[in-house]
């Protein structure tokens, strides 16, 4: 498969913290990709680092070939990277469609107002908010809020989507509404970089599952391959009755 992203080496400190530390990971087009591992083990960090909103203190991003690293964010998403936040942002006094058109107006292709507005109408369709798009974005309850993050990004036309914990919050409905947009927005194209505490989720999405613990690579694989790792049920779960979870499919 072909390599969309490559991170090599990549470190970052805060005072005596070491958040990351000699992170290497590669995503192919059309790939899941799941980042798992306990609180604090710098998942949101390596997300910082790879869309350009943190500098790193060594290591590199590449995205497809070309060496991103340090790059502002608008520049980042210029280039194909779009992202969520775990603590979902929207603007909340402008509209559902106003927050889609923001997302193309400033994604990869720079995109005048009315190609923009076609692009969130468009979007905002797939992710079933056509009927709420002249509704303040605030009003949304926490699922809508969620499928507006996301529908944000997307319209940013990424190749490479960052999805920091989506499902959380969710009720189980809505979880499986989510894993199926999310393996359809794969299946038009969009690779997947994805942070997410529901084991079941993850493991069911994702092609290969990287764990991090305390800023550094602990075991990459398979889902197979890590639920059967000892190291990962020792560190991550620290328990061996929950490592059924691992096993499980969404």
């Amino acid at each position: 498969m072909t390599k969309l992203l490559e991170v090599n080496g990549l470190g970052k400190r805060f005072g005596g913290l070491q958040a990351v530390a000699d992170l290497s990971l590669s995503i192919a087009e059309r790939e899941i990709v799941g980042l798992i591992g306990p609180n604090g083990a710098g998942k949101s960090t390596a997300f910082d680092l790879i869309n350009g909103v943190r500098a790193p203190d060594q290591g590199r991003v590449v995205l497809r070939g070309e060496d991103i690293t340090g790059m502002a964010p608008y520049d980042v998403v210029h280039r194909g990277i779009a992202r969520t936040h775990q603590i979902v942002q929207p603007l909340a006094t402008m509209s559902v469609l106003e927050n889609c058109i923001v997302g193309a107006c400033f994604g990869r292709d720079d995109l005048p107002l009315r190609q923009a507005e076609d692009v969130a109408r468009e979007v905002a369709g797939f992710l079933g908010l056509t009927e709420r798009l002249g509704e303040p974005a605030g009003q949304l309850t926490i699922g809508g809020k969620k499928r507006l993050e996301l529908a944000r990004a997307l319209c940013a036309r990424p190749s490479l989507l960052l999805l920091d914990e989506v499902l959380a919050g969710l009720n189980p409905t809505e979880v499986q509404r989510m894993i199926g947009l999310i393996r359809e927005i794969r299946d038009r194209g969009v690779a997947i970089l994805m942070i997410e505490h529901l084991m079941q989720a993850i493991m069911g999405l994702s092609d290969r599952i990287v764990v991090l613990s305390s800023g550094r690579m602990l075991a990459e694989g398979t889902p197979a391959e890590v639920a059967a790792n000892p190291a990962v049920i020792e560190a991550y779960l620290g328990d061996a009755s929950l490592a059924a979870k691992l096993h499980e499919r969404a």
